[in-house]
């Protein structure tokens, strides 16, 4: 069972985490276009999983599953590397980048939901207090994308549906590592399997849906393919897993939060995005709440009810 992370680690992890998220949104819409996005996702997570493969061996960390593990790192890969992913590259086929974020923003709520549910971890006051600034940003961010888009009705509802798929399938694989059985299995190997079981999954549903593979000859194809599998899959989890197992899911999802304020100042610098009253508003609020519940007092998570 790995270690809980100070105060300090959480902050550095978790501003490295949204740094690198935050990137994440521009690189994969330059990934949507020759290549379908069941296959984009696919690769992604081929890459990932074999470089967190040779990191595990790395370290010296066995890559062996305990009997009991097996079930949880194949539901871990279905629901984080294969739902989530494939959800939120298809959303954005029908809505902006910018408007996916900020949907996906919402994680933490169920998040919060299902750990309470789950594993008996009851929302603390400071951390409601605390959402309510940080939802208010996200609306007031939501607004504004949505009054920026062109996308048709029908088109942007879609692409919300997917994102809200992808949330909550995001969701499920996080509460998944707050159990004791999740936790006693080093994270390198938890990761190493879940994105393997998750490139499975990706492939057999990118060759059902899409045919057979596609490649994209363009050399920026594969840079940011392997920027997204190394840096914002394979380091970034392995940041992310720790900061779940010690301070909680609900917590750990303000990364989804800071992520859009972080992706619209990429895109002022790289796409001439500019900034209305409601985004500078809505990432005013969502920072507060952020800074709020991550510099309170860290909670303990409880032994779970149920695996």
């Amino acid at each position: 069972m790995s270690a809980p992370l100070g105060r300090g680690a959480v902050l550095l992890f978790f501003t490295i985490i949204t740094l690198i998220w935050g990137s994440t949104w521009i690189v994969i819409r330059d990934q949507l276009g020759v290549v379908p996005a069941h296959w984009s996702v696919a690769y992604r997570f081929i890459i990932a999983a074999s470089a967190m493969a040779a990191f595990t061996r790395w370290q010296g960390v066995s890559l062996t599953l305990p009997p009991d593990a097996w079930r949880i790192a194949m539901l871990f890969g279905f629901c984080q590397f294969c739902v989530n992913f494939n959800a939120v590259y298809l959303a954005e086929h029908h809505i902006t980048s910018g408007l996916v974020a900020c949907v996906f923003a919402l994680l933490l709520i169920p998040n919060s939901l299902l750990a309470w549910a789950w594993t008996g971890h009851r929302p603390s006051r400071s951390f409601i207090l605390s959402a309510i600034p940080a939802i208010g940003g996200i609306a007031l961010l939501f607004v504004n994308e949505v009054q920026s888009a062109r996308a048709p009705l029908g088109q942007a509802a879609l692409g919300i549906g997917l994102t809200l798929l992808g949330v909550m399938g995001a969701s499920v694989s996080n509460v998944l590592q707050t159990t004791e059985r999740a936790k006693a299995v080093p994270l390198p190997t938890m990761l190493t399997w879940g994105m393997t079981f998750g490139a499975i999954f990706d492939a057999a549903f990118a060759l059902m849906v899409s045919g057979p593979p596609v490649i994209d000859p363009r050399p920026g194809y594969w840079l940011g393919l392997a920027y997204l599998a190394l840096f914002a899959s394979a380091l970034a989890f392995s940041l992310y897993m720790p900061i779940i197992r010690t301070i909680g899911p609900g917590r750990a999802a303000y990364s989804s939060v800071i992520v859009p304020i972080i992706a619209m100042a990429l895109s002022t610098l790289f796409e001439g995005y500019r900034w209305t009253g409601l985004a500078i508003a809505g990432a005013v609020l969502a920072m507060a709440g952020m800074i709020w519940a991550l510099t309170s007092r860290h909670e303990v998570v409880p032994s779970p009810v149920a695996d």
